[in-house]
């Protein structure tokens, strides 16, 4: 399966490095692959710092002769890696491609030696999502709601595979991610809070009352999510601020990365809409450079819009989620004439397809809203 990102890099590869983010699993592996154009897992351009020959080829210095492109996987887990990458492409960089994948923030780790700044372009690849698989196939919103993302348990779409693989993941992300990269000590708390977290999905997060519940302080309990941040496990979305609105408190709200996790159904159907809107402007930062950005709007009444996408300061569109067709959320009738927002959407899983322009809103399918934000771009 050629990944949504393939172009892009290929492109970028001509003229920089690239450097690949995202989440365990996420199919990262699988599109350099499709990159050097083989399907040979012992193909000698990949250079995976997991393996352990691999790992002291690259210390001694030697690196695969006669290859146009290599591929370094994983190797921000090695101290010195950033002065290691940079040798290389400066000595060679009129006539080798460099590729560096991860499964953690690539941005992050800057252990030891100069910047890269300026020779090389991020990208961070999302899970799968109706943009890639095809709105209009029969089935794929329940398959992707029930089995994620993430591309094996996705094209599986087996119940017992699909948890064996989560227990897996899970724990490849503790002992591999957890410990190599951020050395923490209390596994068995972190562990603690993965469990934790799929519950506190949607509502606005509170650190001091997870830390209470994991009996550690505030300060441990937020240092452990920003780690899980950084591995691509959750993310946190910002409020929007408003002056002429009595805003609510600060805290920002948790989402995951695998939204399968989630049991409630409207938690999973929210995250699910999160993680697209953030695919979606993770792609247009990376691809054009503008800064994009998802919050959510609540005020101190506690009426909510659950996202609203920003593009250089200023709200393109805002989006409600409900599972059920429904009427308009009387909050959207609310916050469209006190806010600039200059239009909402109301997304959900039925097939009712409103257009109420006295409050700039449109009632419409979610496959329909993802196909309209990647083919004819709801931001124009």
């Amino acid at each position: 399966m050629h990944r949504y990102l393939e172009p892009f890099i290929s492109k970028d590869l001509k003229e920089k490095m690239v450097f690949l983010g995202g989440p365990r699993q996420v199919g990262k592996t699988i599109l350099a692959f499709h990159l050097l154009g083989s399907t040979d897992t012992e193909h000698p351009a990949y250079l995976s710092w997991d393996d352990l020959s691999t790992r002291k080829l690259l210390l001694a210095g030697e690196l695969p002769a006669q290859q146009k492109l290599l591929i370094f996987d994983e190797i921000h887990k090695y101290k010195h890696w950033r002065n290691f990458i940079k040798g290389i492409f400066d000595k060679q960089r009129s006539k080798l491609k460099i590729l560096v994948t991860g499964s953690a923030r690539l941005d992050y780790y800057r252990r030891g030696g100069d910047s890269l700044q300026g020779r090389y372009h991020y990208y961070r690849l999302h899970p799968l999502t109706l943009d890639e698989i095809g709105s209009a196939q029969k089935g794929s919103i329940s398959q992707l709601l029930t089995y994620g993302g993430f591309p094996e348990p996705f094209l599986k779409a087996d119940e017992i595979a699909y948890k064996r693989w989560q227990k897996e993941r899970k724990s490849r992300v503790l002992q591999e991610d957890l410990i190599s990269l951020e050395q923490v000590r209390n596994v068995s708390h972190v562990e603690l809070l993965l469990d934790i977290l799929p519950s506190r999905v949607s509502a606005p997060l509170s650190v001091s009352n997870l830390s209470n519940d994991l009996q550690v302080t505030f300060e441990t309990a937020e240092k452990w999510i920003q780690i899980l941040e950084r591995l691509y496990f959750v993310y946190r979305i910002q409020p929007y601020g408003l002056t002429q609105l009595r805003a609510a408190k600060k805290e920002r709200k948790l989402y995951l990365w695998d939204w399968s996790q989630c049991e409630n159904e409207g938690a999973r159907f929210e995250n699910f809409v999160a993680s697209h809107l953030l695919k979606y402007c993770h792609f247009i930062e990376d691809t054009q450079g503008e800064k994009m950005e998802l919050r959510f709007l609540r005020d101190s009444m506690k009426r909510e819009i659950d996202f609203v996408i920003l593009k250089n300061n200023k709200p393109l569109f805002a989006v409600e989620c409900k599972t059920g067709e429904g009427n308009l959320s009387p909050n959207i009738s609310y916050f469209s004439s006190r806010t600039p927002i200059p239009k909402f959407y109301q997304v959900h899983l039925g097939n009712k397809n409103v257009e109420l322009t006295e409050y700039k809103a449109r009632l419409l399918p979610f496959q329909s809203f993802i196909k309209e934000l990647w083919e004819e771009d709801l931001t124009h």
